[in-house]
């Protein structure tokens, strides 16, 4: 059992993704500060933030609610990075490479929900 939510590795991972999204969308056009680059910076961060929520919940149902918004918020952020590389924000090594990320944590986040639901 962890001791925290800065523990589990799903969470680290979605960090990372994070801060990959922040370090990639810094270059964007300054115009698109109040719209795309805030839009993934904001959904991206939303899966490590629902997962720590997760993490400090007491009831199962509560748990496995904010592990739903970690996986919506997830498939936002393939949503916007699908948009980047389409209208060439993002670079098309760079979106290859981010799509297995997300993909990973797709599958993570469904193993975590089946087990908890089991848990019921």
């Amino acid at each position: 059992m962890y001791k925290t939510f800065k523990e589990m590795p799903i969470w680290q991972h979605a960090m990372e993704l994070s801060v990959e999204m922040f370090s990639i969308t810094d270059t964007l056009p300054r115009k698109e500060d109040y719209g795309y680059t805030s839009q993934i910076r904001r959904s991206a961060l939303g899966i490590s933030a629902n997962i720590a929520e997760a993490f400090g919940r007491k009831h199962t149902k509560d748990k496995i609610n904010f592990y739903y918004m970690a996986r919506g918020s997830l498939t936002e952020t393939q949503s916007h990075l699908e948009y980047g590389k389409r209208v060439g924000y993002i670079e098309a090594h760079h979106a290859v490479r981010l799509d297995l990320t997300p993909q990973c944590l797709y599958n993570d986040l469904n193993k975590i929900i089946v087990s908890l639901k089991g848990k019921k």
